[in-house]
């Protein structure tokens, strides 16, 4: 009963049937856990999410940024992106059953050793206080006033994290840092102006895993959101946004022994030219 955890699908569902051939999925008996952003700058959003709302207990996914904006966007919150594909859900007979779906997943989730987020934790959380932040967010988005948190989710503020952050501020916070996370300072202040590779950065910035005596590390991370690092592994950490939405590959890490599969996205629907 092998479990897979799958890199960022963002609506290329061609390339994630090559890969469940790859591995040869079998629901009945294979667990799936995805790293988030399963729709959006791909052509096939709706089809993803049908498939995943039909896996039942078999997948497990966390929200991505481009989940949650897609949620904003559905609300009329804020207005599609020039480069959004994201309108087969909004115009989908099954809209409200798709969004509802989407509205249930968690922003962070654990089972053993393995802690699975789309983009990473601020150094300062323990796997076990990042789990508890992240259920605050999920309880508001499953909740009556869902639409209140989504009309204020977007912004850039707070960057930093305090125990003593309320409201609003608080949940955008840890949304942020779950969903968008890429380099930080070493106080934990997040940077969203940079999203290249390693070595990219300004001296004062780090990437977030790499910031010294991050409370996380006794966790392996699986998380995706940065496709400039590609398939990255490390003892207690696995970036798995390898670029398939750019013609890269699209990553699948069986949690039992480690092994990497890899399809090639280049030449598939939805797939486009590298950035």
């Amino acid at each position: 009963m092998p479990t897979y955890a799958i890199g960022d699908l963002q609506g290329c569902h061609a390339a994630l049937e090559k890969l469940l051939e790859h591995i040869e999925f079998d629901a009945r008996k294979d667990k799936l856990w995805l790293v988030g952003d399963l729709i959006n700058r791909g052509t096939g959003s709706a089809a993803i999410l049908r498939w995943a709302m039909g896996l039942g207990d078999a997948l497990v996914t966390v929200l991505g940024n481009h989940d949650l904006h897609t949620l904003a966007v559905a609300e009329g919150f804020v207005p599609l992106h020039r480069s959004d594909t994201i309108q087969d859900v909004l115009q989908a007979p099954d809209r409200e059953e798709l969004l509802h779906w989407l509205r249930q997943q968690p922003l962070a989730y654990r089972e053993d050793d393995y802690f699975l987020v789309h983009a990473g934790l601020l150094p300062q959380w323990t796997p076990e206080q990042a789990l508890a932040l992240a259920g605050e967010v999920e309880t508001v988005l499953r909740g009556e006033n869902y639409r209140d948190f989504l009309e204020h989710m977007y912004g850039n503020e707070p960057r930093r994290w305090h125990d003593d952050l309320r409201g609003m501020n608080r949940l955008r916070l840890i949304t942020n840092a779950m969903s968008r996370l890429r380099f930080c300072s070493s106080d934990g202040t997040i940077d969203f102006s940079h999203k290249g590779p390693l070595g990219s950065q300004p001296a004062e910035l780090m990437p977030w895993f790499e910031v010294p005596g991050r409370a996380s590390q006794d966790v392996t991370i699986l998380f995706g959101h940065w496709s400039a690092l590609g398939l990255m592994r490390r003892p207690n950490l696995v970036a798995l946004d390898s670029g398939c939405l750019w013609s890269g590959e699209l990553s699948a890490l069986r949690l039992d022994d480690r092994r990497v599969f890899q399809v090639s996205c280049a030449g598939l629907p939805g797939s486009k030219r590298w950035k």
